[in-house]
């Protein structure tokens, strides 16, 4: 009975729209910043780059994933949705 599936994300998408709009701004935020990177260095706010999300986002190159097993949200590439 033993199962050797390999541990994969069980995600199901989040239509970015009905995230309230401070708590989406805060995923991106967070998101952008993971890495720790100094966004005023490369000449770009961190405001500057959580609008080029959005704008991302919205032309559907960016979707938000909530991964059923961890119950986590990620940003993902629009195009990962095959599997």
């Amino acid at each position: 009975m033993e199962n050797n599936k390999c541990p994969t994300e069980e995600g199901i998408e989040v239509p970015w729209e009905q995230i309230n709009p401070d708590t989406l701004r805060r995923m991106i935020q967070e998101f952008v910043s993971r890495d720790g990177a100094d966004w005023d260095q490369d000449g770009c706010s961190l405001e500057e780059k959580v609008e080029q999300v959005l704008r991302q986002l919205r032309n559907g190159r960016v979707r938000v994933v909530f991964d059923l097993k961890s119950e986590t949200a990620n940003l993902v590439a629009g195009d990962e949705r095959k599997a």
